[in-house]
């Protein structure tokens, strides 16, 4: 994991044939500016060299704080430092704690039917449509009929859908079993369970992780953890958990100032930024981006671990009672 403290951003030209070949590539440091425009002139350079002998490579890197970003370490503003673990303030405001080894896990309740139930339903429709429709009239019955199980599929898979998960408890009690089966089959884990306002998420107690452990993936999948979440402590060699409110769920309707919120910025900029984190952390104060749920498991702590754990209950407020946002 990777949070620096300066940044820089270098460009390295070269003029081929009559054209020009830009190159810009970013640099980083968490020692020095100039260390920072050392490296991104190095990697400029080396970029331009690669393009040179026709490799295809991005002209220009984009400029992403963490979701997204790839070969890049996270661009975002770092607010505190608990030991390894890193507090930064995210592209829309909200304060993350990022951590190297402390496995957190969010699980969004499921919103709609997922895509392969919807195909199914429609491809059942379909055939169904077009089989009796077929029997009632020929081709033209076949036709029309097929189109219109084509037109109701998602609406129906929709209903059904509801249904069933009316019938298994709703999505939070299928997400409920989802970790309880996660834990039956891996008695020996600790996961302390959190309600957020989206779903669950799990803090894994009993020991610290690395990222790439396949015990990872396995317990991300089994969880249901969102994909790109998943793809992210891969490419970040690191876990994250959101610790403030989202600004939208608090009555904050504007942009983190200035938009769109990338970090670092002008010094010109810093006090428009400052008087909307001002605002956010004061309306912040009243709500919980968590609350504590149950401890599953064997119980066993392991005492680093317990060290984050104590660190995000305090700045998630998971004790509170707040309101969750």
């Amino acid at each position: 994991m990777l949070v620096p403290e300066f940044w820089a951003e270098a460009t390295a030209k070269y003029l081929k044939r009559g054209n020009q070949v830009t190159i810009r590539r970013f640099g980083w440091s968490n020692e020095s500016q100039q260390d920072a425009e050392n490296l991104a002139e190095s990697r400029a350079q080396d970029a331009l060299l690669r393009v040179l002998a026709g490799e295809k490579l991005l002209r220009r890197e984009p400029k992403v704080p963490y979701n997204g970003a790839e070969g890049v370490p996270i661009r975002e503003e770092i607010v505190a430092r608990h030991g390894d673990a890193v507090v930064t303030r995210n592209m829309y405001g909200a304060r993350c704690l990022n951590t190297p080894n402390v496995l957190f896990a969010d699980i969004d309740f499921c919103s709609g039917p997922p895509a392969r139930f919807v195909k199914w339903t429609m491809a059942t429709l379909f055939l169904a449509g077009v089989g009796l429709g077929w029997q009632s009239g020929g081709f033209k019955f076949a036709f029309l009929s097929g189109l219109i199980a084509l037109l109701i599929g998602y609406t129906v898979a929709q209903t059904l859908y509801r249904i069933w998960l009316g019938l298994v408890g709703g999505a939070e009690g299928q997400a409920r079993r989802r970790v309880e089966a996660f834990i039956a089959s891996h008695p020996d884990w600790h996961l302390r369970l959190y309600r957020s306002p989206a779903g669950f998420r799990a803090l894994a107690m009993h020991r610290a992780f690395d990222p790439a452990e396949p015990a990872v993936t396995e317990c991300f999948q089994q969880l249901g953890t969102d994909p790109i979440y998943m793809r992210m402590c891969l490419r970040q060699n690191c876990f994250r958990a959101r610790v403030s409110p989202k600004p939208w769920r608090i009555g904050i309707a504007e942009h983190i100032k200035p938009r769109p919120g990338y970090w670092p910025v002008k010094p010109e900029r810093l006090p428009e930024r400052a008087r909307w984190i001002e605002d956010y952390e004061r309306r912040a104060t009243g709500f919980a981006s968590c609350r504590f749920v149950a401890a599953l498991g064997s119980g066993k702590v392991d005492r680093d671990v317990d060290y984050i754990r104590a660190v995000h209950d305090e700045l998630c407020r998971s004790e509170s009672g707040l309101p969750l946002a």
